[in-house]
C-alpha cells in the first residue's frame, strides 16, 4: 500500500508510541489523498490518526508469534543493502 508504512509487530525493542503514530499518519494520509488537510478537515483527519494509532497499539499488543523477535539493526542493514541494489546505476 504504502511504501513509508514499515512493519511494527516483532522487534526487539518493540515498537514505541512514536513509530505506531507515524504509521498511522502515512496511513491517513494514504486514504485521504492529503499529506496537509484544510483547516475544515483538520479535526478529522486528527482525529482519525488518533484512533488507528490506538487500534494499531492494541493488534501489536495482542498479536502473538513463535518466531524469535527481529533485530531492528540488521533489517535496517538489509533495507540500506535493497535500496543501493535497487538504485545503483545502470553503469556501476
Amino acid at each position: 500500500m504504502c511504501r513509508n508504512i514499515r512493519t511494527l509487530h516483532n522487534f526487539e525493542p518493540a515498537a514505541t508510541s512514536d513509530e505506531v503514530r507515524a504509521a498511522a499518519l502515512q496511513y491517513v494520509r494514504k486514504v485521504s489523498g492529503s499529506t496537509h488537510p484544510s483547516k475544515a478537515n483538520q479535526a478529522a483527519f486528527d482525529e482519525a490518526v488518533e484512533e488507528i494509532a490506538h487500534v494499531t497499539q492494541h493488534l501489536l499488543d495482542h498479536l502473538v508469534t513463535s518466531a524469535p523477535p527481529k533485530d531492528r539493526e540488521v533489517e535496517a542493514a538489509k533495507a540500506r543493502a535493497r535500496a543501493a541494489q535497487r538504485y545503483a546505476t545502470a553503469g556501476a
